[in-house]
């Protein structure tokens, strides 16, 4: 199936200025947003805390409900509705870790229908220690800390051959974050400055291939993540799963530009590197719209269709798709083009 018809010669690395000035822009607004929202909106899984999901037969108030929650001395932080507004079920969520089981359980029902007169279905009782929370945060972090390392030796290897050196740099610089952070250096401080050193090794080491690919990794995260802040959206463990599903359909469109790129200039090697990698987008533009359009239609259902519990990871899923295309044809390709002005000068 041809999306695009053979020949067709779209100046994408002309126009990399425009969108390097529209990355810089989406990727200022998520940091502001992020530092005046003082990060994500965590949720349980994350901050800590109790939460419980229930469905009441008939329209209840929320001030019933916490009312109710108090005389159990629960202080629930947030009371929403979950799902459409005429099904009557709520979230509840509050800042306390309350040890459940099946006792408590019977006790919020009849706290909840005392308070409210309807007597509500308890779908979910969930509860995270705020200690667990902490190293959850933690580890979704080095999670993918680490799988962007390892995606940089990769790199290296299959387009750079250049296997030792970048599994070297990507084992010293693990060390280092380990031995940092025994000495209880804060994990997110410690991660954004292995990144900034790891990005300035690419630069020096004249790892070309990997520093796009992990600047268009960084670049699609970032985004997803502030555009979850400026929606104020719930940051969970699903969540940190979009992300990671999003770096590997990133990176996938990534090295297929990448593949042809190389083959291009063994074939073409008189001509310039711009109008190289330009030809080598503008190949793969067919398979990438196309791959990225069916992928859409499937987290668009899922989004619409796929109900409350999985529609912020739809959602995350739809930036994400929608970012990393754009990101292998603006952002990791033309880092190329940069690469070569640094040679010239």
């Amino acid at each position: 199936m041809q999306f695009i018809k053979p020949g067709v010669n779209i100046d994408f690395i002309g126009k990399r200025k425009i969108a390097y000035a529209f990355s810089i822009i989406m990727i200022v607004v998520s940091i502001a947003s992020l530092i005046i929202h003082k990060g994500p909106r965590y949720g349980i899984d994350f901050a800590g805390g109790t939460l419980i999901q229930v469905k009441f037969p008939a329209p209840v108030a929320t001030a019933e409900i916490k009312t109710g929650l108090s005389t159990m001395g629960i202080a629930a932080s947030t009371v929403q509705t979950f799902g459409d507004r005429d099904e009557n079920e709520f979230l509840i969520r509050t800042d306390q870790s309350v040890m459940t089981s099946e006792g408590f359980e019977r006790g919020v029902a009849e706290a909840l229908k005392t308070a409210t007169g309807s007597s509500g279905e308890i779908r979910r009782i969930e509860m995270v220690g705020p200690q667990v929370g902490q190293d959850l945060r933690e580890k979704a972090l080095f999670a993918m800390f680490y799988a962007l390392l390892f995606i940089a030796i990769y790199i290296s290897g299959r387009f750079e051959m250049k296997w030792l050196l970048s599994a070297v740099v990507a084992a010293a610089l693990i060390t280092a974050v380990y031995l940092l952070g025994l000495f209880q250096v804060s994990i997110p401080i410690l991660i954004g400055a292995a990144l900034i050193v790891t990005l300035i090794l690419f630069w020096i080491l004249q790892l070309k291939y990997a520093m796009g690919a992990i600047v268009a990794l960084i670049h699609d995260v970032t985004i997803t993540v502030g555009i979850f802040s400026l929606f104020n959206k719930e940051f969970n463990l699903s969540i940190i799963a979009a992300l990671l599903t999003i770096i590997g359909y990133s990176l996938n469109d990534t090295i297929i530009v990448f593949d042809r790129i190389r083959e291009n200039l063994r074939k073409f090697h008189k001509s310039a590197l711009h109008a190289i990698i330009n030809r080598s987008v503008n190949e793969t533009l067919s398979r990438t719209i196309l791959t990225s359009l069916t992928t859409l239609m499937v987290v668009a259902a899922l989004f619409a269709l796929g109900g409350g519990i999985i529609h912020d990871f739809a959602f995350a899923l739809l930036v994400g798709i929608c970012v990393g295309t754009y990101s292998s044809i603006y952002v990791a390709s033309p880092i190329l083009v940069a690469w070569q002005g640094r040679k010239r000068r």
